[in-house]
């Protein structure tokens, strides 16, 4: 495993949260996925087969994620354009829009319909969050591996483990072995999160949320600034 550096500290901050409030919103929305789109595909056919709540949600969550990063890209080419530092000012508002989440998740719960305005409200708060930090995330820390898909990652740490596992050439063991802890790393602590996030769901519910706006500041105020091995 490589050095802890700032790049994998804010990585594994990023992914922790992104299977937090993935499964706080999974939870305690009906199934509403907030950082993904795939998800939401699947619950909706689910709830139009059976009727359960939660279908304007999940209709509403992709042109929602698309507008937010379209905002979001919008926002970072006006902030650069006047010399303003963007990554770290749009950080700030995916941490405001957690906070959102929290006090509206909090003030507004428990959603035993989340067709509700006040349902519909809090979970297009998350999503918001979500996006901001996909998006952040995917211009600004390319590198890093995605925070919030597991899919991709878990296929190319497989592929990466046998590699190393049956041998590489020289040159390649080092990337190979850069890349494989960084997604070792990002993989734990999405699952870390999910576990963390639906532990605190059962004990005291949308409360729990308050250690997501936690976490997404420290991710905000840590600068990744670590290059990979040549």
């Amino acid at each position: 495993m490589n050095q802890l550096t700032r790049s994998n500290i804010v990585a594994a901050l990023l992914a922790f949260n992104g299977g937090f409030v993935d499964t706080a919103g999974f939870l305690g929305l009906n199934g509403l996925f907030t950082a993904h789109v795939t998800g939401n595909f699947v619950t909706l056919g689910h709830a139009l087969v059976h009727g359960s709540h939660g279908i304007m949600g999940k209709v509403l969550a992709l042109p929602e994620f698309i507008a937010v990063i379209a905002l979001a890209r919008l926002a970072g080419i006006a902030l650069r354009a006047r010399k303003l530092p963007d990554r770290p000012i749009l950080l700030a508002i995916k941490v405001l829009f957690l906070a959102a989440f929290f006090g509206l998740a909090v003030g507004f719960g428990p959603f035993p319909d989340t067709s509700t305005p006040a349902a519909l409200l809090t979970g297009f708060a998350g999503i918001a969050a979500m996006a901001m930090q996909n998006a952040v995330q995917r211009v600004h820390m390319a590198n890093m591996p995605p925070s919030t898909m597991m899919t991709g990652s878990t296929v190319q740490a497989t592929i990466d483990a046998v590699d190393l596992i049956t041998g590489t050439t020289p040159e390649l063991t080092a990337p190979v072995r850069f890349r494989f802890s960084r997604l070792a790393l990002t993989i734990a602590s999405f699952a870390i999160g999910c576990a963390a996030s639906a532990v605190l769901y059962v004990h005291v519910g949308f409360l729990g949320l308050a250690l997501a706006v936690v976490v997404g500041i420290l991710a905000s105020v840590i600068p990744p600034g670590d290059k990979p091995p040549a």
